[in-house]
This record gives structure tokens, sequence and C-alpha cells, in this order.
């Protein structure tokens, strides 16, 4: 693996680790970012949160990095409602009372590109 891919990836699964723990710190402020219809808010954060827990560390596996690096970006995928409903809500980030529209849609508009990260740095599945 190129030492670039590889830094991206460590960079990568630390970050998505420690936003799994923010899930817990601000567990209501994430809760806030779903419609009022959704029910069981706050287990389906305390779910995405350990979701984050669980595919940070797989991307660290050679043998798991593919797969973990798909399902990543699937689960990027899934959660982008919650990020274009805050958004449109002007719902602020789960640890603020406040935001500009523009710093609301940096979020959803930054998905894409988180999952073109994944999926770059866990390609080479080999072991190092």
């Amino acid at each position: 693996m190129k030492i670039l891919r590889k830094i991206g990836l460590f960079l990568f699964a630390a970050a998505f680790f420690y936003a799994g723990i923010t899930h817990f710190l601000y567990d209501h402020g994430f809760a806030r970012m779903l419609p009022a219809w959704v029910p069981l808010k706050l287990e389906i954060v305390y779910i995405t949160g350990i979701t984050e827990w669980l595919l940070s560390l797989l991307l660290l596996f050679p043998q798991t990095r593919r797969a973990a690096g798909i399902a990543t970006a699937a689960f990027l995928v899934i959660v982008l409602p919650a990020n274009i409903y805050a958004a449109i809500n002007g719902v602020p980030a789960p640890w603020s009372e406040e935001a500009s529209q523009t710093a609301l849609w940096i979020r959803p508009l930054f998905q894409p590109l988180l999952i073109w990260w994944v999926l770059v740095v866990s390609k080479d599945s080999k072991p190092t």
C-alpha cells in the first residue's frame, strides 16, 4: 500500500472512530437531526455511533478493509438524508446551538468526498 493511502486510511479511520464517540457525547444533538416521525431516535444515534466504531476498526485490518470500505461508503449514503434534513430545517451541529445556513450545507455536500476517500483508501486489501 502506498504511504499516502496508508496515511489517508489511518486518518479516515481515526476521524470515523471519533465521530462514533461524538454520537454518545452529543446524543440529543444528533437525535435532533432526525425528523419528528422517526421513532427511537436515541437508539438510532447509539447504533450509528457503534457502527462507526466497528467500521473504523474493520478498516484497519487488510482482511476486512475492502468490505469495510464498501460498507462505510454505504453507511455514509444511508445517513446522508439526516444531514440533508438538518440543513433544510436549520438543525445545528449536535454540539452547537446555532449555525449558519452555509455551515449546515457543508456537511451533506462533503459526504461524497468522504465516500470517495474511504473507497480509495480501502481499495488495497493485501497484507502490508
